[in-house]
Order: C-alpha cells, then sequence, then structure tokens
C-alpha cells in the first residue's frame, strides 16, 4: 500500500454530529474556524487522506493523515461547526481497540506500548482543555437504535445533496435531543432494557458538555449507497422507536416489542450487507 492513501469512505458509515455556534468556542478556536471557513477549508469535496501506522510485529491499521478539519453548516444567517477531532479520536480509538481486543491477534495490530503512548497523549489533551472532547460519533454500516431516541420524525429529511447524492438526515436542537434522552431512561428502566437506558444516559451527557445553543445531526451519509430510495423512503426508524417508547409508556408491552424488533430486524439487514462487500 501506498504511505498515503486517497479514500473518499474506508467503510460506509452513519454519523451522529454535535455542531456548535461558532461563537461558543473559546476565542482562539473561533477565530481557527472563522480563518478555516472563510478561506474555503470546510469544501465537501476535499477528500480525506489516510496514512499507513505499522505496529512493531509487521501489522498495522491506517488512519486519517490529515490535520484538524470540520464540518460547517450555515442555518438562518448563524455559522456552526463540528470539529473532526481526529487526533483525540484516534487515540481514544486506539485505547477502545487494545482494551476490547476484538480480533485474536489484537496485540500485534496495537501493541501494549501504542496503548500506553495513546494514553499519555490523550491525557496530555485533556489536562490541556478539560473540556476537549470527541464532537462526533461513527457507526460503521448501521445507525445504533438507541440515536433515534434522540429525534423526532418531523426532523427528518430526504433528498439530494449538491453532488446529487441520495441522503438521508435528521437535525435538531441539543436541547430537544436532551429532553428526550431524559423521557425515555425512566421509561426504559423499569423494563427489561434497563441497559438501553444507560447508552442512552451516556449520550444525555456527552451532550451536556457542549453549548446549549449547539445543534445535533445525525446523518446516514455514505449507507444511503447501499439502500435503495425506497428503503430510505420508507425507513422510518425514529418515528417508530418513540412509538415504541409510548406503547411501553402506557404497559402495552407486546406491542412495543413488537415495533422494537422489526426496527432492530430492519438494522440488522442493513448491517448485514457487511458481508457482501
Amino acid at each position: 500500500m501506498a504511505p498515503f492513501a486517497r479514500l473518499r469512505d474506508v467503510v460506509p458509515s452513519a454519523y451522529l454530529r454535535v455542531f456548535q455556534p461558532l461563537d461558543g468556542f473559546e476565542r482562539q478556536e473561533q477565530l481557527h474556524w472563522e480563518r478555516y471557513f472563510l478561506d474555503g477549508s470546510h469544501s465537501t469535496s476535499i477528500r480525506r487522506r489516510y496514512a499507513d501506522h505499522e505496529a512493531s510485529q509487521g501489522l498495522g491499521m491506517i488512519a486519517p493523515a490529515e490535520g484538524e478539519h470540520a464540518e460547517i453548516r450555515v442555518i438562518d444567517g448563524r455559522t456552526y461547526v463540528s470539529p473532526w477531532r481526529m487526533h483525540l479520536r484516534v487515540l481514544a480509538a486506539l485505547l477502545s481497540f487494545n482494551t476490547t481486543k476484538p480480533l485474536e491477534l489484537s496485540d500485534r495490530f496495537v501493541t501494549k506500548q501504542d496503548a500506553k503512548r495513546a494514553g499519555r497523549q490523550l491525557s496530555k489533551l485533556r489536562r490541556r482543555d478539560p473540556r476537549a472532547g470527541a464532537f462526533g460519533h461513527q457507526s460503521p454500516w448501521h445507525v445504533p437504535i438507541r440515536w433515534f431516541v434522540l429525534f423526532d420524525d418531523g426532523e427528518r429529511w430526504l433528498g439530494e445533496d449538491e453532488f446529487g447524492r441520495t441522503r438521508l438526515r435528521y437535525r435538531t436542537t441539543a436541547r430537544r435531543a436532551m429532553r428526550r434522552a431524559e423521557r425515555a431512561v425512566p421509561v426504559l428502566r423499569r423494563t427489561d432494557l434497563g441497559p438501553i437506558s444507560e447508552l442512552i444516559l451516556d449520550l444525555h451527557q456527552w451532550l451536556a458538555v457542549f453549548d446549549p445553543a449547539s445543534l445535533l445531526e445525525l446523518d446516514y451519509a455514505s449507507l444511503c449507497d447501499f439502500m435503495s430510495w425506497d428503503e430510505l423512503d420508507d425507513d422510518r426508524s425514529s418515528r417508530d422507536l418513540h412509538e415504541a417508547l409510548d406503547a411501553l409508556e402506557r404497559g402495552e408491552y407486546p406491542r412495543s416489542a413488537d415495533i422494537y424488533q422489526a426496527v432492530l430486524t430492519h438494522w440488522a439487514e442493513v448491517r448485514s450487507r457487511e458481508i457482501m462487500n
């Protein structure tokens, strides 16, 4: 493999991103993103660059090789920024990979020395800025069901982007998303779905560190390339999940289970396409 690979999307993924108002950043970073926006560096035509990171055993992985970039949205005259924070995300991913060991040869991809080095660098970044954190989550080949709790069906958009690609996304305010999480957690805790409530609580705590005027966006992104228009048009996962929660709150357990299972089945089928690619 060449030292740098220009890949548009290594793995088809969905994204959950916080977009913070430009004036919600510390002054120094605010000036950085103002320059970034004005000089056109945020152009969506920029292709991501990746570099090989070889481990001591001759194996390794690829990771983004670029500097700091961001997604930009201008809505009703106000500029919102979602920094990639790639250095921080790569360090966190290395630690997570080393801890969970998803493969039998995990130690040959991320050695103990690599993990310790990543841990030191991550601690240094967080000491420098305690609020430093990822502005987004990425999910390969599917949308995690819990993400839909944060959105309403009326916040859904399906259409073509500026490149003529079919795309589906949801967008809401951070405040609304947090209120929906607050409503779902106690409902789920009273049932066998209690563990899911803890995952939703994690999302609530993640959102709480950002400016209250921030926006939250769920972007199906390149997942749309593996789904037909009819599939995307029929996909009402957020509406269905809230119907399941409503039924659960009313004690209609069979109906809630049927709706929830239908959403799970849909996304299991989408995720199974990974095997064919």
